[in-house]
């Protein structure tokens, strides 16, 4: 066993072993989910022929496999009735943000590392941003619990009367800001489809409706002055989907909207030198539309160059490099 540990090297190669195997078990989750093999053993037992009948499929023997190194992984078991879904499998599928990181890291996050020579050689770009919002906009609602607290901690102080959340997503940190002032009336914008119609959803499921309105389109197009001004502002997990001549223009219309000492709060993941930050700094740079994180020095210069006062930037997730800075009008 010395012998065997002193061959090569020994820790870079465990490393690696360990890399893999945790790559295999996102990349058989994610075809779990992906196949629809999990969401039917959710319904009822099945054998491997019941479930290729349902979904039209000939090779018994490759779903076979499958189900196999599900059951590898604890999400599902055999029984008298077939495969059924096992506690970690029903975890996976019950709890939405566990799924969406599922599939989200099992596809393009990932993929991105698959047909990286297709973007260093310039014939074409990714368009993950655009064709997968709904799975962006359900795995960021892991960060939510953090960007609530530090949300909350503002509003309790501010108590807006309007409140404005640009890229609203799934509406999650709307329905925040609406529940922490709860005399505020608000607006979400949001351009993807898919991710407005969950907004609304969201604002009709917390009884928020008839205090808030969810319109749907580019921001740069749809933030008018129509739309009167607001005590607050949110720009959660957004500056970075802008290219960097563009964030000032945007910056400085949402500025406009804020009514005099309104503020207007920025989330975003920092460009540091943590492995996450600089993966994610690459997926946008692969993006059509040139993207990139910002840096907080950068992002804070333009905040003033918008006409506001940023205060002091400060991390909000352990270990990751998510960060909020307040800016005030004067």
């Amino acid at each position: 066993m010395f012998q065997i540990a002193r061959s090569g090297d020994f820790r870079a190669r465990l490393r690696a072993v360990r890399d893999g195997q945790a790559a295999v078990r996102l990349a058989a989750v994610g075809a779990g989910l992906r196949t629809g093999v999990l969401d039917q053993l959710r319904e009822a037992p099945s054998t491997a022929g019941e479930l290729a009948k349902r979904a039209g499929w000939s090779n018994e023997t490759i779903l076979e496999g499958l189900l196999q190194v599900l059951a590898g992984l604890g999400l599902v078991h055999s029984s008298r009735d077939g495969w059924e879904l096992a506690a970690r499998g029903r975890a996976v599928l019950e709890d939405d943000v566990v799924r969406a990181t599922y599939e989200g890291f099992s596809d393009y996050h990932t993929g991105l590392y698959d047909h990286i020579e297709r973007q260093l050689t310039g014939v074409s770009a990714r368009r993950d941003v655009i064709e997968k919002g709904d799975v962006i906009a359900r795995l960021s609602r892991a960060m939510d619990p953090f960007v609530l607290d530090a949300l909350g901690k503002v509003l309790q102080e501010r108590q807006p009367k309007r409140v404005l959340d640009v890229g609203c997503a799934a509406g999650s940190h709307l329905v925040h800001m609406l529940r922490i002032s709860p005399t505020a009336t608000g607006v979400g914008i949001e351009v993807d489809h898919s991710a407005a119609a969950m907004a609304r959803a969201t604002l009709t499921d917390a009884g928020y409706a008839s205090r808030a309105e969810v319109v749907e389109g580019d921001v740069r197009r749809v933030l008018e002055p129509s739309m009167g001004e607001f005590g607050f502002a949110l720009l959660a997990n957004v500056i970075y989907y802008l290219p960097l001549g563009e964030r000032v223009p945007l910056l400085r219309a949402v500025a406009e909207r804020l009514e005099p000492g309104g503020a207007l709060m920025v989330v975003t993941t920092a460009l540091t030198d943590a492995p996450f930050s600089r993966h994610f700094d690459l997926l946008l740079r692969a993006q059509a539309g040139e993207m990139e994180l910002p840096a907080m020095s950068m992002l804070t210069d333009q905040l003033r160059e918008a006409g506001l006062a940023p205060g002091k930037a400060r991390r909000i997730t352990p270990g990751e490099p998510v960060t909020v800075v307040v800016a005030t009008k004067a």
